[in-house]
């Protein structure tokens, strides 16, 4: 039995189908999300990868941020169930899961049989997700992608001590005219992220197995400094960016297989 997986972030479009709730056939991502082409774009890659057709899914469901707007799934759910099914599937002893994606932040505490007995959300503040990351990394006339590898080069990470992405921005301006290295910069802009991570986290209470979901999470740099804030090892998925989809489309299998 396939079953599909549609999460329409805020700034990104992912798919997923999976074989009788477990295996993982195909999987497309699509910057862009609510708004734009890029749903389309990643179901017709899904599609394509897979060598499936939408006339062999046996039951779809559309998660994320923008899943009011999208027709034609046979559920709509919320991504806090649908990252806390993809992070089960591929930990599964996963207890807290801590998502940071473009817009905003997560928390979910799940219990051993992994149902959802608390969250945290902080959707009213860029600092601390993949927005904040962004605008810096701008600041900085880098790529979000080579954040990573430019943290590591650091010797002293630089204190950010704004708490607002606004203000944080005119911070970094001010250690770039006081000849701060990039490198200590950057390690401070993730040590920021992990910061008011952890906080959030550490209200809702951290239980080990902890890992990250989202695209935060492929920031090694962040994932260190999440570490050393909630002195956890975090563990680390190359499909943590798609556990939402991925999710979804375990949700479809379960609604078929209770039918």
């Amino acid at each position: 039995m396939v079953t599909l997986g549609i999460d329409i972030g805020s700034t990104t479009s992912k798919c997923a189908l999976l074989k009788d709730g477990a295996e993982i056939i195909a999987t497309s991502l699509y910057s862009g999300g609510i708004g734009t082409d890029s749903p389309g774009k990643a179901l017709a890659e899904v599609f394509s990868s897979s060598g499936y057709t939408i006339n062999e899914v046996a039951c779809s469901t559309v998660t994320g941020y923008g899943r009011g707007s999208f027709k034609g799934a046979d559920y709509q759910v919320s991504e806090l169930s649908c990252h806390a099914l993809g992070g089960r599937l591929i930990f599964p002893k996963l207890r807290t899961l801590i998502d940071v994606g473009g817009q905003d932040a997560k928390v979910i505490l799940l219990s051993e049989s992994g149902k959802m007995i608390n969250f945290l959300m902080n959707d009213k503040c860029a600092a601390g997700t993949g927005r904040f990351l962004e605008v810096m990394a701008n600041v900085l006339q880098l790529k979000v992608g080579d954040l990573e590898a430019v943290a590591a080069k650091s010797e002293k990470p630089a204190k950010i001590s704004s708490t607002c992405t606004v203000f944080a921005e005119s911070e970094v301006i001010s250690q770039l005219a006081g000849s701060v290295p990039i490198p200590d910069i950057v390690a401070g802009i993730c040590e920021s992220v992990a910061a008011r991570t952890a906080a959030l986290a550490k209200r809702v209470g951290v239980v080990e197995q902890v890992c990250m979901s989202g695209g935060v999470a492929l920031n090694g740099g962040v994932r260190k400094a999440l570490e050393e804030a909630l002195e956890v090892e975090i563990a680390f998925s190359p499909l943590s960016q798609l556990f939402g989809a991925i999710g979804a489309a375990l949700f479809a299998y379960n609604k078929i297989q209770a039918q």
